[in-house]
This record gives structure tokens, C-alpha cells and sequence, in this order.
């Protein structure tokens, strides 16, 4: 499986299972294992849009891109800028 493809699968199969579709996939990685991804999703949206709360999921996916674990990371607003390395 190719990068693109891995990150279509990641991204469709959290949209399965949240129910609200991504808004990037900001970080993928080949392992022994398969894949992992870092997926980015709207929470809750709000206005102004800035304030609206995001999350950031990793996603393990098998050598197929068959989904095998995903976990919530961290909550940010989508205005908050990263300061540093956030693991």
C-alpha cells in the first residue's frame, strides 16, 4: 500500500467511525506493523471558526490499511498555534 493510500484509508475509516469527516492528515508513517497516521478533526464547531475545538486522533492501520486502533490525542482550538514539540 502507498502513502496516499494509507492516508485515504485513515481518513475514511475514522469518518466511519466519528461520523464527521477530517480535516487532514497531519502526519503519516510507515511501522513493521503497517501504518500510523495523525488525523485531524473537528470536535465541535463554533463561531467565529477560529474558536472552533479540534482534535488530533492516531491511527494504526494494518499492512492493508485495515484500521487496527485509533486513540484521541490532544484538544486544541483551531486558532491555537503549537509551541513546541507536543508528545
Amino acid at each position: 500500500m502507498s502513502a496516499s493510500e494509507a492516508m485515504r484509508s485513515a481518513a475514511q475509516q475514522l469518518t466511519e467511525l466519528l461520523g464527521r469527516a477530517p480535516e487532514s492528515v497531519s502526519a503519516l508513517r510507515p511501522t513493521e506493523q503497517g501504518w500510523e497516521a495523525e488525523v485531524e478533526v473537528v470536535e465541535l464547531e463554533r463561531i467565529p471558526e477560529t474558536s472552533s475545538v479540534m482534535a488530533s486522533y492516531q491511527v494504526v492501520l494494518d499492512p492493508a490499511g485495515q484500521l487496527l486502533a485509533y486513540e484521541r490525542g490532544r484538544r486544541y482550538t483551531r486558532a491555537q498555534v503549537d509551541r513546541g514539540n507536543s508528545r
